[in-house]
Formats: structure tokens, sequence, C-alpha cells
């Protein structure tokens, strides 16, 4: 790490009451002492370069989950004005899974469809209904899309918004080719919570004590409810926590249960 980062990280640390780990030597290049997967769902967009730059200065590779979001830009994160950034995160070797075109969250079943709420589209807020291929479907326009934008396939990965799923939604998925990710209990940043009940420096401190090799962690590329913004605070904070602990970091192509998936590269 940049000693000029690695000073005032070290001292946060302390501040947050966790002095031996501030104090402990990093764990040697090259050496791990377990994998954490840093997933990342899109959103208002607002923390997108600082989390591309932090990944980058840490020599990360992530994984991504996409959805045609309104951003603080006033556009949407797959619109073509976002072509450039998904092109870099390409380039760098992250990983990329679908996140549902219009973020469509499920609502429950009924008549052997599927009902769904999407955050954004023509339908936006209102409750419709989709068969399982029309599901699978809002999956697949996220490739489609992505392919448009840089070049490059997703990952047969998806992610249900608010990892809200059923048997029926992640066997709809599979039949098209789709594995369903979600995250461990200790993964969860907190980040959609509110920053007055649960303040950036509780979710460092619960992420840090917490993870274990293998955990999926996820986080979001902007919130727009949270008031104090969870990634400025937290996310150099928790890499550098973690490496200091041992831990390296790979994608969803190298975790244990979707690696099949992938051939060699």
């Amino acid at each position: 790490m940049d000693h000029r980062i690695a000073r005032p990280v070290r001292a946060l640390l302390t501040a947050l009451a966790l002095p031996a780990l501030a104090a402990a030597p990093a764990t040697p290049a090259g050496v791990c002492k377990g994998t954490i997967y840093l997933t990342f769902d899109t959103g208002s967009q607002s923390q997108a370069e600082l989390i591309a730059d932090t990944l980058k200065r840490h020599h990360i590779k992530a994984t991504f989950f996409l959805a045609n979001e309104k951003t603080v830009r006033g556009d949407y994160s797959l619109d073509p004005s976002w072509s450039g950034y998904w092109k870099a995160r390409v380039a760098e070797g992250h990983a990329f899974g679908s996140h549902t075109f219009d973020h469509d969250v499920l609502a429950g079943e009924k008549d052997g469809q599927f009902r769904v709420k999407p955050g954004f589209g023509a339908s936006a807020g209102k409750l419709r209904s989709l068969t399982p291929d029309q599901y699978c479907d809002e999956i697949k326009r996220v490739d489609r899309r992505f392919v448009e934008l840089t070049g490059a396939h997703l990952d047969p990965l998806w992610r249900a918004p608010a990892g809200r799923t059923s048997p029926r939604t992640v066997a709809a998925a599979k039949a098209c080719g789709y594995a369903h990710v979600g995250w461990a209990p200790a993964g969860f940043s907190g980040d959609e919570l509110s920053s007055t009940a649960y303040p950036n420096p509780v979710l460092l401190q619960k992420s840090l004590r917490d993870l274990r090799s293998g955990d999926i962690f996820v986080a979001h590329m902007g919130i727009w409810s949270r008031k104090e913004a969870w990634a400025p605070a937290n996310l150099e904070l928790l890499i550098s926590g973690l490496e200091q602990k041992g831990f390296c970091f790979a994608t969803l192509r190298e975790h244990p249960d979707y690696s099949s998936l992938f051939k060699p590269r």
C-alpha cells in the first residue's frame, strides 16, 4: 500500500478499537490466509469512480452485478455514456453478472408467473407479471446491452434485486444459463441501512470482525437513501484491514461454488 495511505488507514483502524489489527504487519506478498469475494451492485453510481480507483490501487479484481439504474449524473448505468467506464473494468479483468435490466424485485408468484416490481423502466414502481421465459429475458437483456457497450458478454451469473428469489426464479434463470449469487451473512455491507442507526464505523467493525475465507461481500455503487455514504468512509479501510489479516481477493470466477461454470481462460 502507498505509505501516504497506509498511515491514516492504520490510525483510523486504531481509532475504531482494532489496535491488534492496526499494529499487525501485512501478510507477505503472495501468501494468503483466505480469500474474500468482493461484489458490487449498481445503484446511483455516485461511488463508481471511487470503487474503481480503490480496486485498481490495491490490484483487486471484483465482480459487478449490473442493472439499468438511474445515476447521479441524470442518465442510467447502462446508457452509452457509461460505455467507457464498463470497458475499462473489462480491461482490468473484473467479472460481471446480471442484476436484471429494470431491477425487478420479486414480490411473489401467481398463476405460474412471477410478480415483480421494477425499480426502473416503463413499469417502474408498478407490479407486473412475468412468465419464466420473460423473467429470464430480463436477466439476459443486461448481457445484450453489455455487449453493445463493451463488446464483452456477462459471466453466467445473476443476482436477484434485494436478494429476493424463489426456487422457481432460480430454476428459470438456471434454465437459460445463469447461476444465482447471493452473499454471506457476514458479507452484507449494510450500505442500504440508515446511517444514523448503522453508522459507518459500526458496519466496518462488523465486517472486519466477522468476514471469513470464502465469504461473498456485497456493497452498492451508491445508495440514494443513505445520508452518510458507505464507500468513501469504509471501502479503503475494509480492504486494508482484510489485507492486514492475510486475506486475498478474487472474482466469482474463482469461487468454488461457481468456478465450474467457466472455461479455462
